[in-house]
């Protein structure tokens, strides 16, 4: 151990473990691609969080992964940096490579064990699949010495068998027992009565931590992840804004705040700082262009809204009447929310500038505030009040784009009811400068075919969305796009006063997160 590695809380009675996949699960959500700049970064900021184990990727999939996997364990310092394999030994033996820096490392195996997938997924007989579990768990462990095993589909599994795999996986060496509701099927008692099953019937089960893993497909991700805790699970495997494919996985600040404000009734403790969640939220939104929605628990920008007469006249009197958590405690200042926001003008100076982001929960580089005070200097010219949502949108727009292939240089439309719209577009492609002209359908349309002449591609727009930061016909607009090629999806997000400024810059950011990821698949729990 460095001198510096802080070493994770020890596990208690009361204790839960908090397993965030946001880098691993999260990143398969269509279109939610990271570059390897963007998970080292979000890496560092789910440390800060105090997320005890980071599942960073599956090293098999790609050499990307497996880079991306390799160098988050090198600049861990406290959390636990886990990896993803199958019951196979080369995805055992890759996995184990690409974690050899981390400080502390874990292998987390997986097979799928329900009876519809050992038929038409494996094609394997139950028990091939119980020899592979042995098998698997006991070479990871001959590895590392912290090891997960995972059964895929084990809501759905078969309690006899389970109980049959759970045990001979803890014989060999497992420290942590998952059990996913990988189809998100489950409901809460029937999910939690699946833990206390467990705790009853397999005869080593004290000594393994059991863990929750829940898919959203029904809506009831974090509620089955605390009935699987009020059972006896001491793990809960999360995403940060409830990132994941379909519907999503269970949402770590949902679970954080339930076990922090509900501790009467659920009397359990973790080791997240909470007041690093809404930069932790930021960030992902701003990486994966995944907006939150505003009525999103915690970190919805309506969380901590009240419009109602009747609620602000209660909020006026006691803040305790319509708020059972504060604003303070996810991450939010409430003397900026008080003013309506408004923190800065065109007269403020970079080192208030920096002040007041950091009061957002961004620390950014030097390189990246002068970025970012140069485009904020830029909109307060043009807008009155620059607001906190104005600086968060600048912020997020401009996070994790000075590696891109393909940068925004500047736009000039010609637009109205005179056609043809015409787009004169400059964009920086792997360091050049390249310039065109392109007509369209439309001022949005002659950008998106601008882009195309400029950088030939295939992918077709399937989402192409707008909404304004603030109120106001002065409002900064934030484009969402979507683009998809073959079976491969991107979604890229633009904020800027000029709503064709905003659009050219989403679909640049799509197209960028599509080329990272092309060539990218991997299997999820």
């Amino acid at each position: 151990m460095t001198a510096d590695a802080v070493p994770a809380s020890p596990p208690t009675a009361d204790r839960v473990v908090i397993f965030d996949t946001t880098l691993r699960d999260g990143e398969q959500s269509p279109g939610a691609s990271m570059n390897l700049e963007e998970k080292l970064r979000l890496a560092r900021v789910l440390e800060e969080l105090g997320v005890d184990v980071i599942e960073a990727g599956f090293p098999i999939a790609s050499n990307g992964d497996f880079e991306a996997v390799r160098a988050i364990a090198g600049q861990a310092r406290r959390s636990t940096i886990a990896g993803l394999a199958r019951a196979q030994r080369k995805d055992i033996d890759r996995c184990a490579e690409a974690l050899a820096p981390a400080e502390r490392k874990r292998i987390h195996t997986f097979i799928s064990t329900s009876p519809l997938h050992m038929k038409y997924k494996l094609q394997m007989e139950p028990a091939k699949v119980l020899a592979a579990v042995s098998e698997s768990v006991a070479y990871a462990r001959s590895l590392v010495e912290d090891v997960e095993w995972s059964a895929e589909d084990g809501s759905r599994t078969e309690h006899d068998f389970l109980c049959r795999c759970v045990e001979a996986a803890i014989r060999a060496g497992a420290t942590t027992i998952n059990i996913p509701d990988t189809v998100g099927y489950g409901v809460p008692e029937e999910y939690g009565a699946l833990f206390s099953m467990l705790r009853n019937r397999v005869p080593n089960i004290d000594q393994a931590i059991l863990s929750v893993h829940c898919h959203n497909d029904l809506g009831l991700a974090v509620a089955n992840s605390l009935a699987g805790v009020q059972s006896g699970a001491r793990q809960i495997e999360c995403t940060i804004n409830g990132l994941g494919e379909r519907a999503g996985n269970a949402a770590l600040e949902e679970i954080v705040m339930a076990l922090r404000t509900r501790h009467d009734k659920l009397p359990f403790i973790t080791g997240i700082r909470t007041e690093a969640i809404m930069n932790a939220s930021r960030l992902v939104s701003a990486i994966t262009g995944f907006v939150v929605q505003p009525n999103k628990a915690i970190v919805g920008a309506n969380a901590f809204a009240h419009e109602s007469g009747i609620h602000q006249d209660g909020m006026l009197k006691h803040a305790g009447t319509y708020e059972i958590m504060t604003p303070e405690s996810v991450g939010l200042v409430r003397a900026a929310a008080d003013r309506g926001g408004l923190v800065m003008g065109k007269h403020s100076g970079r080192a208030a500038f920096r002040a007041r982001l950091a009061d957002l929960g961004y620390a950014l580089d030097d390189t990246a505030v002068d970025e970012t005070f140069r485009r904020f200097k830029e909109l307060a010219d043009k807008k009155k009040e620059i607001f906190d949502e104005d600086l968060i949108a600048l912020v997020d727009d401009q996070i994790g784009h000075a590696e891109d292939t393909i940068q925004f240089v500047s736009l000039d439309v010609r637009a109205g009811s005179r056609a043809p719209q015409r787009a004169e577009l400059v964009l920086l492609i792997d360091g050049e400068e390249r310039a065109t002209s392109a007509t369209g359908n439309g001022p949005v349309d002659a950008i998106f075919n601008a882009i195309k002449a400029l950088y030939p591609h295939d992918a077709r727009l399937d989402l192409y969305q707008v909404h304004a930061v603030t109120a106001g016909t002065d409002a900064q607009a934030e484009v969402s796009v979507r683009l998809e090629e073959q079976d491969r999806g991107a979604v890229g997000r633009g904020a800027d006063s000029d709503t064709l400024v905003a659009s050219c810059r989403a679909y640049v950011h799509a197209l960028n997160k599509l080329l990272v990821k092309r060539g990218r698949a991997a299997p999820g729990l």
